[in-house]
């Protein structure tokens, strides 16, 4: 694997009892037609989800990291970032609320010239997402105050699709463990000066029934890491 030519994406798949969808996920994204490996980096799950990776043959193009504790997703995601080969990196969440075919979409774009492409729930084209209407106003509301702090035009700074240029997301010191990260990376993004492009992208929002982890308090925290990232380096 370290001898044969780099990929053209990493995706990093953090996952964390995702037990039901763990494989279908992974089978949707390695059947991909793209240049990528796969990086699945389980953050100590109970739920059998650990053991279901473990029993996975070796595959080329997929790499399976364990965590020996519950760092955070944000860990999980900054391992996949800091072993990622590929000329750009994106995140799939392990869940079925993203779907991977959109991948190669944001991929395109990159292609293109964009070094950070983001994969938007909120554009005026997929504008009834439904869902929760709580998660949904808050999605909005985090994604202003990242406008109004950063003098941005984002419609959805909180999606799991954040395409980056490696040389670029590995250049950043990253610092998140939770879901803050997920704000953490475009604030020193523009920090950088790296323009955001987005491309609308499909979307199946589940509910905390369905294993949704995020609750309100990841809102304010989500706030506070805007607002710290805009003044502090």
């Amino acid at each position: 694997m370290s001898g044969s030519p780099p990929p053209e994406l990493t995706i990093v798949v953090p996952a964390y009892n995702e037990r039901e969808t763990i494989r279908e996920i992974l089978a949707r994204v390695r059947e991909l037609p793209i240049s990528k490996e796969v990086i699945v980096v389980d953050n100590c799950s109970t739920d059998g989800t650990r053991e279901i990776l473990q029993g996975l043959p070796p595959t080329e193009g997929l790499t399976v990291v364990l965590q020996p504790s519950n760092y955070g997703k944000g860990t999980s995601v900054r391992t996949g970032f800091e072993r990622a080969r590929g000329e750009f990196v994106v995140c799939q969440d392990a869940d079925l609320e993203y779907d991977p075919q959109d991948i190669p979409r944001l991929l395109e774009v990159a292609r293109g010239g964009a070094d950070a492409v983001f994969g938007t729930r909120l554009s005026d084209q997929h504008s009834r997402e439904g869902g929760n209407r709580f998660f949904s106003a808050g999605r909005r509301w985090v994604t202003t105050w990242f406008n109004l702090v950063f003098a941005a035009r984002l419609t959805d700074v909180s999606t799991c699709y954040k395409m980056v240029r490696r040389a670029i997301i590995q250049g950043i010191p990253l610092k998140g463990s939770g879901f803050e990260l997920d704000f953490e990376i475009p604030a020193k993004l523009r920090r950088a000066g790296v323009d955001i492009v987005e491309v609308p992208v499909s979307y199946a929002p589940r509910g905390f029934e369905q294993g949704k982890k995020i609750c309100w308090r990841d809102g304010f925290k989500a706030a506070w890491t805007i607002l710290k990232y805009r003044f502090t380096r």
